[in-house]
């Protein structure tokens, strides 16, 4: 387990909590509300963190090469 997925374990924890007392989550659906929320949340943080990558950089410029 990674450091920070503790910290997402906790924030599920609290949004779960809310969720059950509105009545969306009940025990015939929590695993799979649980799960979902916790990849929700680590997907959004990890995307966030990712540098986006300019495409142009990637490219060759194989017009150089004669």
């Amino acid at each position: 387990m990674q450091p920070d997925d503790e910290k997402f374990l906790r924030l599920s924890k609290e949004i779960i909590i809310k969720f059950i007392e509105l009545g969306r989550v009940s025990p015939g659906n929590f695993e799979e509300n649980f799960k979902s929320v916790f990849w929700t949340l680590k997907r959004t943080v990890v995307d966030a963190q990712v540098p986006r990558i300019d495409t142009n950089a990637l490219q060759t410029d194989d017009s150089d090469e004669s």
